[in-house]
């Protein structure tokens, strides 16, 4: 997949940005807080998956105005598409692709594809369940279309539990138990939807990511992923059941995949708590890597990589060997200081200042510092 060029406006600090991205590998410059990472942002939103920085709509609309707008070229399968975006600040953001409006945001992973390394991917290993449920999550909605309706259905479904488990206090009513009932069995069979399906996710990226740990840490340490959810012992039905009056005392359901974990060791030991931030790092890039690929054969199409000022957070050891693992897929790199790895090949640079663009009609370049 190629991003042939990029339109924003009134996004972040960005009032009106155009560009074209070489099909290999673009770098862009500038001082931090000028808008680096805003571009990325951008690129990244065309998947419909949001911002990767966990913002609002509110947040990447440009203050003082109402909407955003994110246009592309893409071009895969030797297709071109033309994708658009609109978002509000308030109320519903839409797009369209190649003049057809999309029914949901989401869908648009079916044409943009998009893997983001950034440094605050230690969390995933680092951070809470959440942040490692979240990556999951990401991943099967950027190549399942049915997973992306089976998640919504389940979190559709977790609310209207949650909301009833709240309104009925400690006791249940007839009426209440009924329909808690009934919020039961469609919350266990969609919980048991989305939890297979991450712990197949899982299982599928245990091999790349233990390749990939391999090479950028440059030792034979073994990188384990396991999909843990106790409820799995038996069903999800049981659970809920078991779990009801601590449900009914704490207001919100306790079991389901909405809790559950991927589980990530070193050599036996929780990663989490025994990793040094360096092996933190190592696996982030890791994960970010075996996702590359699996969406890559997955989706039949590799996904363009964005690399968010990535360098600057490893030793000169790990960018050397991460810059070795990098697929041959469309590249963009920012930097503050303009300086890369050996090895990779700049083929445009752009320069962004107050959240303004200038590209360069750059010469093919590769960094030897």
């Amino acid at each position: 997949m190629i991003v042939a060029w990029l339109s924003i406006e009134n996004f972040r600090n960005h009032r009106s940005t155009q560009l074209s991205l070489d099909e290999a590998r673009t770098l862009v410059v500038g001082p931090n807080g000028h808008g680096k990472t805003n571009l990325l942002e951008a690129i990244a939103m065309l998947d419909g998956s949001g911002s990767f920085r966990g913002a609002s709509a509110e947040t990447v609309v440009r203050a003082g105005c109402e909407r955003a707008y994110v246009r592309a070229e893409i071009r895969r399968e030797r297709r071109k598409y033309l994708v658009e975006m609109e978002i509000a600040a308030a109320g519903r953001s839409r797009a369209q692709v190649n003049g057809q409006r999309v029914r949901s945001l989401r869908d648009l992973a079916d044409v943009v594809s998009a893997v983001v390394f950034c440094p605050a991917d230690l969390s995933i290993p680092a951070g809470g369940p959440a942040v490692r449920r979240e990556l999951l999550d990401d991943i099967l909605s950027a190549t399942d279309r049915e997973y992306r309706a089976a998640r919504l259905d389940f979190e559709r479904i977790l609310r209207q539990r949650n909301n009833l488990l709240k309104q009925a206090g400690t006791r249940l009513d007839d009426e209440a138990l009924t329909t808690l009932e009934v919020w039961d069995a469609q919350f266990a069979a969609a919980g048991e939807t989305v939890a297979t399906r991450r712990a197949a996710l899982c299982t599928a990226l245990a091999p790349p990511a233990q390749d990939a740990y391999y090479r950028l840490a440059g030792t034979t340490v073994q990188l384990e992923l396991s999909y843990a959810a106790p409820w799995r012992d038996g069903t999800l039905a049981v659970a809920l059941d078991q779990a009801r009056s601590d449900d009914l005392r704490r207001g919100t359901t306790t079991v389901g995949p909405h809790r559950d974990d991927m589980e990530i060791f070193l050599d036996g030991l929780p990663a989490r708590t025994h990793a040094s931030q360096g092996e933190q790092r190592s696996i982030a890039l890791a994960l970010r890597l075996a996702e590359h690929r699996y969406t890559a054969e997955i989706g039949g199409i590799e996904p363009v990589i964005l690399l968010d000022d990535v360098f600057s957070e490893l030793d000169e050891g790990r960018a050397q060997r991460l810059v070795g693992c990098l697929p041959s897929a469309q590249t963009v790199v920012t930097s503050a200081t303009g300086h890369v790895p050996p090895g990779i090949e700049i083929r445009r640079h752009i320069q962004i200042r107050d959240g303004e663009a200038t590209p360069e009609d750059a010469q093919v370049s590769e960094s030897t510092d």
